[in-house]
C-alpha cells in the first residue's frame, strides 16, 4: 500500500502538539513519582507569575490553571515563540490519596504538589487472635 506524506503538514502538526495553538494552548509538561507515603507531581511553568496560578480540587480531580498574558502591543517584537494565554491540566486521583492534605509550592518556574497517601490506604498489620488449641463446645 502506497502512502503519501506531506513533510510540511507533519511538521506543522508536530509543532501544534508541542507548542499548541492560540485556540488550544500546549499542555503543561509534568513529572510524577512516589516518595514513601506521598506522591509528588511537578509541572513546568516557566515565566508564570505566582498570582496567575490556580489550583482547584473537586472530589478526586485536581485542576491546575496558569495564565501568561498577551504581548504588549506597543512593542516591536522580533520573535514571539512562547505560548500565551490560559493553560490548564487535570489530574484524576485514586481514592487512596488524601486530597485534604495536598501541599503546593511554586519555585523557579516549577509547581510542585505533594499528595499524601490516605491513612486508610496504607498497609498495616492485623493481629491474629489464637486460643492455644482449645475449642469451645456449645451444647
Amino acid at each position: 500500500m502506497l502512502m503519501r506524506t506531506d513533510p510540511f503538514r507533519d511538521l506543522d502538526r508536530l509543532t501544534q502538539q508541542v507548542f499548541g495553538t492560540s485556540a488550544r494552548p500546549a499542555v503543561m509538561p509534568m513529572d510524577a513519582w512516589r516518595e514513601g507515603d506521598e506522591f509528588v507531581v511537578e509541572f513546568d511553568l516557566p515565566g508564570m507569575k505566582p498570582d496567575s496560578l490556580d489550583l482547584d480540587i473537586e472530589r478526586n480531580v485536581i485542576t491546575v490553571r496558569a495564565e501568561r498574558p498577551d504581548l504588549d502591543t506597543n512593542r516591536d517584537m522580533l520573535a514571539a515563540e512562547r505560548p500565551r494565554g490560559v493553560f490548564s491540566r487535570q489530574l484524576f486521583l485514586g481514592e487512596n490519596l488524601d486530597t485534604d492534605r495536598i501541599e503546593a509550592d511554586y519555585t523557579d518556574g516549577v509547581l510542585r504538589l505533594r499528595i499524601p497517601v490516605a491513612e486508610k490506604a496504607k498497609p498495616r498489620k492485623i493481629e491474629i487472635a489464637h486460643r492455644n488449641g482449645q475449642q469451645s463446645i456449645d451444647a
